[in-house]
């Protein structure tokens, strides 16, 4: 059942928020289809003191899928993660060749592998942004896309995503930057709804981080 982690997170008269109230206190009732399901859920459920009785409703562990990462908690580059979004950005380029193949072909799409990697960083690792900002790319100029065209795009992301964070939430992004965590307050969680933050997992630690966009605003500039 997809999309329901959008479902809108306002209180109900009873106190309880709407997705509280649909997969806690209704989980019972969830879990009744008589057929294999998978729910979405919003990702504050993770963060609630309710998750424990979530976990009773449904029997099983909520599973995370993380973003890609990009660069490990310490600043450095997680080379796999871009490997991955690289090949991921090649096989929709060229579905019909092996891996081999379409790493040779990359200057075909774009003027440099380098201007890739840029495009595999500045996503964060979150797979939409990234095919959202290769599209944009595309409807600008043809392959092979210049690293100026990519340069531009990134320019009106980043600025249309600056605009819409808030004093506090610059303050809260800057923490966040700083010791790679956050807390369970609703401020945090309109962070991780907005795409401001990522979540990270490569299977040895978890950690969240600032989209790379915002990184690169005058705001969050050492």
């Amino acid at each position: 059942m997809d999309n329901l982690d959008r479902v809108n997170g306002a209180c109900k008269p009873s106190g309880r928020s709407q997705p509280e109230y649909l997969f806690v206190d209704r989980g019972e009732q969830l879990k009744k289809l008589h057929c294999h399901l998978v729910y979405t859920i919003p990702l504050s459920l993770i963060f609630s003191s309710d998750l424990g009785l979530l976990v009773n409703r449904f029997g099983v562990q909520p599973k995370v899928l993380p973003m890609v990462p990009v660069q490990l908690n310490d600043g450095s580059q997680h080379v796999e993660g871009i490997a991955l979004l690289r090949k991921m950005v090649l096989a929709r380029a060229f579905p019909q060749l092996n891996p081999q193949q379409q790493q040779e072909q990359v200057t075909q799409v774009f003027d440099d592998p380098q201007t890739l990697d840029r495009l595999c960083q500045i996503s964060g690792g979150h797979v939409r942004n990234l095919l959202v900002l290769l599209y944009s790319c595309l409807q600008q100029e043809d392959p092979p896309l210049s690293r100026s065209c990519l340069e531009r795009v990134i320019k009106g992301y980043r600025d249309d995503l600056g605009l819409a964070v808030t004093d506090q939430q610059w303050q809260l992004l800057d923490q966040i930057q700083q010791n790679k965590e956050v807390g369970e307050e609703p401020e945090y969680q309109a962070l991780l709804r907005s795409l401001f933050v990522f979540e990270y997992r490569d299977g040895q630690q978890r950690w969240f981080d600032v989209n790379p966009a915002l990184l690169e605003t005058k705001r969050l500039q050492p």
